[in-house]
């Protein structure tokens, strides 16, 4: 899924409790790498807590943000299901916990259970669709509205209250380079839509976050 795409497929009380008990207890560190690009699939985490974001490096040495993972999702199914190596990196944005379950574990329990399999499915037909619907998107909105329409869905899917900028402000742990791959626009050019956005009072930019100040407003630059 994309930063703040379409609803996530959240599994049910029932399946999330098979999966936790098929596994054990994990925590992050902001910053630790749960998953790295390349190397092989052992296991997938079930997120409980916390925050992470996932990326691609190029041959270039650009990274590019694919998508950030909350509470109820599941990372590293891709590669445990097909065999193949990570295809991106899990990196911790914040203190983040989970269910560490083994791919041989996790595979039996999609044989057994066909709704906790269909569950699976949908998330994975979900996370394509969003892919194909950025890359439209990229060609046929301004940088102005992909950044706003970033920020808005971001804020509503994984924002923090912030009151301590303004009652009602929601926190983004996502920076300008981030914003800048999540939406592909360079970065300058992210720089002068954030500078816009402030000028009109609808974000404040803090140090590797972003503080969404009016929700409303933002919708209505996401929508031009």
């Amino acid at each position: 899924m994309r930063p703040g795409g379409s609803k996530v497929a959240f599994f049910s009380p029932g399946e999330a409790k098979l999966l936790r008990e098929a596994g054990h207890p994990r925590g992050w560190t902001r910053g630790e790498v749960l998953m790295r690009e390349g190397e092989e699939a052992h296991s997938v985490v079930l997120l409980t807590d916390g925050l992470v974001k996932v990326t691609v490096d190029s041959a270039n040495g650009y990274t590019s943000l694919l998508a950030l993972r909350g509470p109820g999702e599941l990372l590293g199914e891709f590669s445990c299901i097909d065999g193949r190596p990570r295809g991106a990196t899990v990196t911790a944005m914040r203190r983040s916990e989970g269910a560490v379950v083994a791919a041989e574990a996790f595979l039996r329990l999609l044989e057994r259970d066909p709704g906790l399999c269909l569950t699976v499915l949908r998330s994975v037909v979900g996370r394509l669709r969003d892919s194909d619907g950025l890359r439209a998107e990229q060609g046929a909105r301004t940088t102005r509205a992909r950044v706003a329409g970033l920020l808005v869905k971001l804020a509503v899917q994984y924002g923090s209250a912030a009151p301590e900028t303004l009652p009602g402000a929601v926190a983004v742990q996502v920076n300008q380079r981030e914003l800048a791959a999540a939406t592909g626009a360079s970065r300058e050019s992210v720089v002068r839509c954030l500078r816009a956005m402030q000028q009109e009072g609808l974000v404040a930019t803090r140090r590797g976050r972003t503080v969404v100040l009016d929700l409303a407003g933002l919708r209505r630059w996401a929508e031009e």
